[in-house]
């Protein structure tokens, strides 16, 4: 059954009300983000399991937790979803980092893809797809089709805002696939922008217009 967890963390929704801030700039906007997906990558990691190892403590033999089960990885849907890489690799360093190209037609609105590059065991991996944004859902649930039919069965989708339509979207597409929200906001725009939101992720990532 889906899960979809909307974060209630205060540190999180705090920095969320920061990145919201008209004022804020690309320096501050991009720490940020990195320091929202580590926190996310917390709690959507709260489920892994894990299996008792014997190690050898300065005092005696013990038994200690280790992570058991598949490996990670991380695919960030470029260009916004590179932000929340760093936050993620600061909690789960020895994860691996694919890449998946999407951008938007202004006009229908629908994803195309220009770039996919995975790590090559992605089929035996936990997969965490990372985007700021879940908008229409278009290029999300693109992304995720485009990593099933690449063989990659274990997948999470984890995004800092998101609008009703999106998660709707994500529901009726990819209702295996468990969503991680900082923030759910109140609808779409005419211009497919949610509302409040925060504008556009990638422009004020990497000070574009």
């Amino acid at each position: 059954m889906q899960k979809i967890v909307i974060m209630d963390h205060p540190l999180i929704q705090h920095k969320i009300g920061l990145i919201r801030r008209t004022e804020t700039g690309s320096r501050d906007f991009r720490a940020l983000i990195g320091e929202i997906a580590m926190y996310m990558c917390y709690e959507a990691t709260r489920d892994l399991k894990l299996q008792d190892v014997e190690i050898e403590t300065p005092i005696c033999r013990t038994t200690a937790k280790e992570l058991s089960g598949k490996k990670l990885a991380v695919v960030p849907i470029l260009r916004a979803g590179l932000g929340m890489v760093e936050g993620m690799l600061a909690m789960i360093p020895a994860a691996k980092v694919g890449h998946i190209g999407l951008y938007r037609d202004p006009e229908t609105l629908k994803p195309v893809e220009y770039y996919c590059k995975l790590p090559a065991d992605s089929d035996e991996r936990e997969v965490f797809v990372v985007d700021p944004m879940l908008a229409t859902g278009g290029s999300a649930s693109a992304a995720i089709q485009m990593l099933k039919d690449k063989g990659v069965k274990n997948i999470r989708f984890m995004c800092i805002i998101a609008a009703p339509e999106g998660v709707e979207c994500m529901k009726r597409e990819h209702p295996d696939v468990d969503i991680y929200i900082g923030a759910l906001d109140d609808h779409l725009n005419d211009h497919g922008y949610i509302v409040p939101g925060l504008g556009d992720a990638g422009d004020r990532i990497f000070g574009t217009k």
